[in-house]
């Protein structure tokens, strides 16, 4: 793996100790000042990963997959941080702390608005990640270096069309309740 796959790495455990570490401090140190402190460093890990990528491309590095794979990082953090930081601060007060309700499982329309709704922060993921890739597309100068962008481009395109197609059909066909019981 090159540099840039590691720090995609780095970033990626850096933001899951992060979280880790800020929902420690609230909930079991009962230092909810610094616990959120914690929780607002995520983006600093992302604008580390975007700064490593421009300069590693700035200073002659070869466009790679792992490149594009920052890009899509990026998008994917800005657009489903906040709720991911959520879903992990719901799980961590239920099952560590023993407190709040049992987060519940979504079933039927319910499902289904919750799934467009990740379609929606999927496409604005894909908005983020989209203008980096366009971004470096433009330092790179150079249409042979970035084709692993284009394809990632068309890639993505795709996944995010599917991934609407999908939305769709939860609303045609809604997730079942399995626990509910039959008559």
């Amino acid at each position: 793996m090159n540099f840039i796959a590691w720090s995609i790495v780095a970033a990626e455990i850096g933001f899951w100790i992060v979280i880790i570490l800020g929902l420690t401090l609230r909930y079991v140190f009962n230092r909810k000042k610094l616990g959120t402190f914690f929780l607002f460093l995520t983006p600093v890990i992302d604008l580390f990963l975007l700064i490593v990528t421009t300069l590693d491309l700035l200073e002659g590095g070869d466009a790679t997959m792992a490149h594009a794979l920052a890009a899509i990082y990026l998008g994917v953090s800005v657009a489903f941080g906040k709720s991911m930081i959520r879903w992990a601060d719901e799980k961590f007060l239920y099952y560590i702390k023993k407190e709040g309700t049992k987060p519940e499982k979504k079933t039927g329309y319910a499902f289904a608005r919750n799934f467009l709704k990740g379609s929606f922060q999927h496409l604005f993921a894909y908005i983020i990640g989209a203008g980096f890739l366009m971004i470096l597309i433009y330092l790179v100068n150079d249409a042979d270096r970035s084709s692993v962008f284009f394809e990632t481009l068309r890639v993505w395109s795709l996944v995010l069309g599917i991934d609407f197609i999908i939305a769709i059909f939860y609303f045609i066909w809604p997730r079942v309740d399995k626990t509910a019981t039959k008559l």
